[in-house]
């Protein structure tokens, strides 16, 4: 971390050929030829992306430099490859000087978006008592600053002088979220990150009232002032031996949207911890490199196929000792791999919604007790009955999830009978013509919604029988309205 502090110190004073740089981005025209960011996507939209591109696609990514710069880094990836990355990182520093520069920072993840590229932010915030601070004896306190386990309860502990201090941080951070929110843009975000390592005064604390306390302390501040365009992202550190502690720094299901990992130990993650985050993800969340020095080869994407993106630490991108130019190239021209440009997000499409460069996708839908959603008797006259059934591998049970909200099995469509709206109203196959009756979409939990009804696809009562006949319901949390879509 030392050396990346040094390196954010470096780059703070900015140059007049970087602001230069700055101004072209911002004006676009480095970008110009990139397909313009689509209108209406929501936070479940790019979650349901991320989400459809696991094991099969990609997005490259960089910090993008210190908030005076923040398009530095970036621009050397196009220098290298030609390309510009998927995703941009910026960061809430807290020197001064990032403190004057964050409207830089939110101008440019407008343009990111703009651009065709997805915004991310990360925040290295001082001690709560501390107002500003260099990396170094702030986000990474020095000289005995880190928090006594006194000084740790009174952070988690509302209404308290420190977490009345740290909530005071996090309300800086408010008018920007609200910013990008105005104009339409969700937004990853990365707090506390590598909390599973001491070197951070959030960090080194693992159960229920450690280090992830506070991330869900962090989490329901900004949540509760009306932000709902925050993507959360919970990145631990690939620290040695700690795979198995992993779990014990989770915050919850409900408190994070994508899994990632922060590569510094190693220069791709060792199996344990592939397999520890794997485990954690299970099948609802995407996975991401969220910090890395070493751009990703194609072969170690393959043997660990669920990363859907990686980013790749400021000028790590030209450390010799974790990049060449043609290590860059190797990765960014994988066919994986998508950078600015190449992403497309459906709006109100299911999780596993196709990449760009596929078409819909076609499989088992898996819920409750493992069942598969089956049509009774491979029988495809109007009517027919949808049911929980043994997965079997027959057509009955392979179903195409569309690009235009509909979900279809022996070239009819899931439809809700009579165009229902009440609880408990039956769902059936029927020839597919464009009704709401036929439109789904899954929610970034495993919900699937008929908008038209304002209910969740329901297996009754929860029965795992075989010829259970499925229906429609008002949203719960039971296990039996969660769905697992083709990927």
């Amino acid at each position: 971390m030392s050396i990346r502090a040094r390196t954010r110190a470096l780059l703070a004073g900015g140059t007049a050929a970087a602001v230069a740089v700055l101004a072209l981005t911002l004006t676009g025209g480095s970008a110009s030829a990139a397909p313009p960011a689509p209108a209406g996507v929501t936070k479940a939209d790019e979650i349901a992306y991320l989400k459809g591109l696991t094991g099969s696609h990609v997005l490259s990514g960089q910090q993008g430099g210190a908030n005076s710069n923040p398009t530095q880094w970036i621009t050397k990836v196009h220098d290298i490859t030609g390309k510009y990355p998927g995703i941009w990182n910026g960061d809430f520093g807290f020197s001064q000087d990032d403190i004057n520069n964050r409207q830089t920072v939110i101008n440019e993840a407008e343009s990111e978006w703009a651009n065709g590229s997805l915004p991310g932010l990360m925040m290295h915030a001082c001690r709560p008592d501390v107002a500003t601070c260099d990396f170094q004896g702030g986000s990474n306190p020095v000289n005995g600053s880190k928090l006594s386990d006194a000084e740790w309860q009174q952070v988690i502990t509302d209404g308290t002088t420190l977490n009345t201090d740290y909530k005071n941080k996090l309300q800086q951070f408010v008018p920007y979220f609200q910013q990008l929110q105005t104009a339409g843009i969700p937004v990853l975000f990365r707090p506390l990150h590598e909390m599973n390592e001491g070197w951070a005064w959030w960090g080194g604390r693992p159960g229920p009232n450690g280090s992830a306390k506070l991330y869900q302390i962090t989490h329901d501040y900004l949540e509760a002032q009306g932000l709902h365009n925050i993507i959360w992202v919970w990145a631990l550190k690939d620290v040695s031996g700690g795979a198995s502690q992993a779990a014990s720094y989770y915050p919850g299901d409900n408190y994070v949207d994508v899994v990632g990992l922060d590569v510094w130990v190693n220069k791709f993650p060792s199996t344990d911890w592939y397999t520890a985050l794997s485990n954690i993800a299970g099948t609802k969340k995407p996975m991401a490199l969220a910090e890395v020095g070493s751009v990703p080869q194609p072969a170690q994407l393959t043997a660990q196929p669920k990363w859907v993106y990686w980013n790749v630490w400021l000028d790590y991108l030209t450390n010799t000792s974790y990049n060449s130019n043609d290590s860059v190239k190797a990765g960014y021209y994988d066919a994986r791999v998508l950078s600015r440009g190449d992403i497309h997000i459906p709006t109100g499409t299911p999780p596993t919604s196709p990449p760009p460069s596929g078409g819909s996708h076609t499989g088992v839908i898996t819920g409750v007790g493992g069942k598969c959603v089956d049509v009774a008797a491979a029988n495809s006259a109007n009517g027919t009955a949808v049911q929980l059934y043994d997965c079997n591998g027959t057509a009955a049970q392979s179903w195409t999830v569309g690009t235009d909200g509909t979900v279809r099995a022996l070239g009819k469509c899931l439809d809700v009978t009579g165009q229902g709206t009440a609880n408990g109203t039956l769902v059936q196959l029927w020839d597919c013509n464009g009704s709401g009756a036929q439109q789904w979409t899954s929610e970034s939990d495993g919900h699937l919604r008929n908008p038209q009804s304002g209910r969740y696809l329901d297996v009754p009562g929860g029965s795992t029988a075989n010829g259970t006949r499925l229906q429609i319901w008002d949203r719960n949390t039971n296990p039996w309205q969660t769905w697992h879509l083709p990927s």
